[in-house]
């Protein structure tokens, strides 16, 4: 790998950007936006960081379209007509580890579409792991290296003309046989200079029709040394901040577009208990009427943080506890106690506020003892909490310094990196022990779900919040295939004019569905569809003469 200085631009170099800028004012740059496929299983909310990305481009100058295939169905041909219809300049996507296969293929296929198009990717994956992309993915023309706005604000004025990529500092690309890499981008030092998320690019009522929170960032960066995260080298170990009124103007504004769920994405909410204060009295002093959750640490939280964000609508937060043996906390380098987290749970108790804890499997050294200590931590807590599998991701201490502990990484298949399944194993657990474990913690929870599913599907008698919770299944088993396989658009066009248009497509969807779920019949989808109409989120509309049924 070359790594190529970058002096100050001479005067035909400042002179190139002043004429690439007029340019951009006079032909705007035309920037196609993906976000990859992403499995609703998940959670996802909408898409913070593209949404980023989006509205620094448009800061820059240019023309922003984003293709969001989180809440639709991707298609090669469904790409290609996108493509084709607004003819970008720039096709950008962002990714983790565990959709980058996906994410690569479409940039892979935009470059069959539309050759001359350049391509670029970022997000923590490429970042740490630019040089493997970039060799073996030709048809990535550009990466994004770490935070991305700043960069992208000098780039796009002058991504067109790539003999001046080297003066751009925090990005990659290949060239010559050789992977280029410019010199290190500075990070957003006030983050009130971020234009707030482009938001206004997405399908909206695809998010409601999802039903999960939204996310904001009130800050980037992690001060802790966990030596299985990139966040700290992806964002900083200084923690930077957005004014709490910045902050509050985002949540209001969200609040007009119909969102009353607020996740707080950042690494660390309550790293400065007198900013959560101001944060929360500030929302009480505009009356705001919201509930959120945070992420937080076991050992930055006390009764007065805690009593404050419920009185301000905090309703959870999670914890990232990760194993309930002493010896691994400290191999991984979390920080913390179990004196701590037993403790942080109770004051949450205390304050009324809803607690989940994640605790992971695979860690190095990891043994039958470590895992059972965290099972019986965990039961000790009476909360909701859950396992999660070790996933070495490019760009963190672990992989890179893989030698100095015990574990072994098992595949380089990106696609495995969904912390689902072990990809690990260490001097005394194999992946299987590792995954039977988990199998095993979750198999009783599983037969007692099983057992309710059937009870409902038999019409028997449920207690009403098991009966809810049935029936949320479905309803939302129906909503992730409405949008991950776009049956409002392929079944909505119903090539008549008439007055039954919403049995018409319920019995079209339901033919379809029932297939794979029997539960899902004409009425349950009417039922379903009756919900979206009422709320505005689908729309029946007359076009040439036939009726047409469209997401609003």
């Amino acid at each position: 790998m070359i790594s190529v200085k970058v002096l100050t631009p001479n005067n035909k170099e400042r002179q190139s950007f002043l004429d690439e800028g007029k340019n951009m004012q006079d032909h705007p740059i035309r920037i196609a936006l993906i976000a990859p496929p992403y499995p609703l299983s998940e959670f996802p909310s909408p898409p913070l960081g593209i949404c980023y990305v989006a509205a620094a481009c448009e800061k820059a100058g240019a023309q922003v379209q984003l293709f969001d295939y989180i809440i639709s169905e991707y298609r090669p041909e469904k790409l290609k007509q996108a493509l084709d219809t607004f003819q970008p300049h720039v096709v950008g996507t962002t990714s983790v580890t565990m959709n980058f296969k996906k994410a690569a293929d479409i940039l892979k296929r935009a470059k069959t579409f539309h050759p001359h198009v350049i391509t670029m990717m970022g997000g923590p994956h490429v970042s740490f792991d630019y040089d493997t992309v970039l060799r073996n993915i030709q048809e990535i023309d550009i990466v994004v290296i770490g935070e991305a706005e700043k960069t992208l604000l000098e780039l796009i004025p002058t991504i067109r003309n790539r003999t001046l990529w080297p003066s751009i500092p925090g990005i990659a690309f290949y060239e010559n046989e050789c992977v280029v890499v410019t010199k290190t981008q500075s990070l957003i030092e006030d983050l009130d200079d971020l234009p707030l998320p482009a938001r206004h690019l997405l399908n909206i009522p695809k998010y409601h029709t999802l039903g999960f929170p939204i996310s904001i960032i009130t800050s980037r960066g992690c001060p802790n040394q966990c030596i299985f995260c990139q966040g700290r080298r992806m964002v900083g170990q200084k923690v930077r901040y957005r004014s709490i009124e910045n902050v509050v103007d985002e949540i209001e504004m969200l609040m007009e577009m119909g969102f009353e769920i607020i996740n707080i994405a950042d690494d660390l909410f309550t790293v400065s208990k007198g900013r959560v204060i101001q944060f929360c009295e500030l929302i009480k002093k505009r009356n705001i009427s919201f509930v959120w959750s945070a992420f937080s640490r076991v050992n930055t939280v006390d009764s007065e943080i805690l009593d404050v964000m419920k009185s301000a609508g905090c309703y959870a937060v999670s914890f990232g506890i990760e194993s309930g043996n002493s010896d691994m906390l400290k191999c991984i380098r979390k920080g913390i106690t179990l004196s701590q987290a037993t403790n942080a749970i109770k004051i949450c108790k205390s304050a009324g506020i809803r607690t989940h804890a994640s605790f992971m499997v695979g860690l190095p050294g990891e043994t039958l003892q470590t895992l059972n200590d965290s099972l019986s931590f965990a039961d000790s807590l009476d909360i909701e909490y859950g396992f999660h599998f070790l996933a070495p991701f490019p760009g963190t201490t672990l992989r890179e310094n893989i030698d100095e502990y015990d574990l072994e990484i098992l595949t380089h298949d990106w696609n495995q990196y969904d912390a689902n399944r072990a990809i690990v194993r260490t001097s005394a657990l194999s992946s299987s022990d590792i995954n039977r474990f988990v199998d095993n913690w979750s198999k009783e929870q599983d037969e007692l779900w099983n057992q309710l599913l059937q009870a409902y599907s038999q019409s028997s008698a449920l207690q009403p919040y098991d009966k809810a919770l049935v029936e949320e299944h479905y309803k939302r088993q129906f909503i992730f295939w409405l949008l991950s396989e776009d049956l409002i658009e392929k079944m909505g066009p119903l090539g008549e004019q008439t007055e039954n248009a919403l049995d018409i497509l319920s019995e079209r969807i339901s033919s379809h569905v029932s297939k794979k779920e029997p539960m899902m019949t004409s009425s349950f989808v009417k039922k379903h569809l009756t919900e979206l109409i009422e709320k505005q989120f689908i729309e029946c509309v007359l076009e040439t003469s036939t009726h047409i049924w469209k997401w609003k």
